[in-house]
């Protein structure tokens, strides 16, 4: 059984909880974030900690998730969130542009993907001439779909391994045709 639920929630300095009913709000220098805590589970502050607990052990799976999320929160508005993905393939790139981010796939056109509210981009390029997305944000939830649904665009081939990967993934290339004898 976890016992994450049962770890009280330190504070950092610069960030401030107000805990209003059922609802938890974290302000900090990033910005702010607000969660409504489902029924059965309670959050306390004492002092820097924030503690979550339940009315019975019917709840119990909701105290590690309340728990979690609220750290995401005060992560997410004292150092923010960040995924980075990798572009592989000849002429394929991507470039911010405002609140957008315009790619080129190999397809006949261009794809625009709009940006949520509160995630920003930017595209560098690496050593090897690949162009690297950077992805930032306070919401944790927002910041990793923003990334799987770029992901998504293009996933990388098994055979030369080219399209939208995450930064550390390991893409397994497989052995092409062999040449008859």
């Amino acid at each position: 059984m976890s016992k994450i639920g049962k770890k009280a929630i330190v504070v950092t300095d610069g960030v401030e909880v107000k805990i209003d009913g059922s609802t938890v709000s974290v302000k900090g220098p990033k910005g702010n974030l607000s969660w409504t805590v489902p029924a059965g589970v309670q959050v306390a502050q004492e002092g820097n900690e924030v503690k979550v607990s339940i009315e019975d052990d019917s709840k119990k799976n909701l105290r590690g998730l309340s728990r979690t999320l609220i750290h995401n929160m005060v992560v997410g508005v004292s150092q923010g969130y960040e995924k980075k993905l990798l572009i592989i393939g000849v002429g394929y790139g991507a470039q911010a542009s405002g609140n957008e981010v315009i790619f080129s796939l190999g397809y006949a056109h261009k794809v625009h993907f709009p940006l949520p509210e509160g995630i920003t981009v930017k595209t560098e390029q690496d050593p090897k001439g690949n162009t690297v997305i950077i992805i930032d944000g306070i919401n944790k939830e927002t910041v990793g779909e923003v990334a799987a649904k770029m992901r998504e665009l293009k996933k990388p081939e098994p055979y030369k391994g080219k399209g939208i990967r995450y930064f550390d993934e390991f893409v397994k290339i497989k052995p092409g045709k062999s040449a008859k004898k």
